[in-house]
């Protein structure tokens, strides 16, 4: 595929094929990109504990890449419902080690899951291309500027609350319709203040705010948020909302996973955040292999 350089001009449809980020150019195909999860905290929801040190999340995130993960996202603070803040000193302190390890064992992308500035600027130092913000770079006021200096990659997240309080009572007049209108007012900051589209994906947020009722609206209208220009990533994985849905414990999630995460590539979704990027890619290829036969 001939990729536009970085200075000419890209329409609606070009913008919506590739992302931006720093120096790199990803490209999205007929298959949605995996983005492995590496969170170097105690207390995550699903994972918390599995990579505090530096030598096992560097570990994990090798794991990650030799599982097929398109990008590695590394975040040094917990943003499960509840989760209690951690100091900028602390966050550097698990995070920026390990990226630039990673960022010269592996060529695979490097995000930053922050809503610090100082610690995505130190990320971006280190390695990372791609600057992660559950707040739609919103908590942090230095967060558009750095991301529009840097030219990374951003993906802008809707949450409702903050961690704290987002799951208190999560409320929509339509939850489709009051995101696409948060959307369409963040793009126009972000674009006002010199990021451009190519660098934009728009990631909804699901269990961010949100009843179970809201996530499923959302995984099924993929396609309204498409409608704005910009490609889409959803994080679902092991989320709360699939064991309201099927009545499974934390550690049986993996199957509601995979069965969201096919429903997801079969909408044509751009980029899927997982924990278990082996069993998740597996499923997603013979979906793929099953239907390029059956289509005429």
């Amino acid at each position: 595929m001939n990729i536009p350089s970085a200075d000419s001009p890209l329409s609606q449809s070009e913008s919506q094929r590739i992302w931006r980020c720093v120096s790199e150019t990803l490209v999205f195909g007929q298959l949605p990109l995996l983005m492995g999860i590496l969170n170097v905290t105690p207390d995550s929801f699903s994972d918390g504990g599995e990579a505090t040190g530096i030598e096992s999340a560097i570990s994990k995130g090798l794991q990650l890449v030799e599982d097929g993960a398109d990008i590695l996202d590394i975040g040094g603070e917990s943003t499960r419902p509840g989760a209690d803040p951690v100091s900028l000193a602390e966050e550097l302190r698990r995070v920026v080690p390990v990226i630039e390890a990673l960022s010269t064992r592996t060529s695979t992308p490097i995000s930053i899951d922050t809503t610090k500035a100082e610690v995505a600027r130190q990320a971006l130092l280190a390695g990372a291309t791609i600057i992660n913000d559950i707040s739609g770079l919103t908590f942090d006021p230095a967060m558009v500027p750095l991301a529009a200096e840097s030219k990374a990659g951003v993906i802008c997240m809707h949450i409702q609350g903050t961690p704290q309080t987002m799951q208190e009572n999560p409320e929509y007049d339509d939850v489709v319709a009051d995101l696409i209108h948060w959307f369409q007012q963040r793009i126009q900051v972000l674009l006002a203040a010199g990021v451009k589209p190519a660098q934009i994906v728009l990631d909804p947020g699901v269990g961010f705010g949100k009843t179970a009722d809201h996530n499923l609206q959302i995984l099924s209208h993929i396609s309204s948020f498409q409608a704005l220009g910009f490609p889409v990533l959803i994080g679902h994985s092991r989320k709360r909302f699939l064991s309201k849905l099927l009545g499974r414990s934390l550690e049986e999630r993996l199957a509601g996973t995979i069965g969201v995460s096919v429903a997801l590539a079969n909408q044509g979704v751009e980029i899927l955040r997982l924990h278990d990027i082996a069993a998740n890619r597996d499923a997603i290829a013979a979906w793929q292999a099953v239907i390029s036969r059956s289509t005429p």
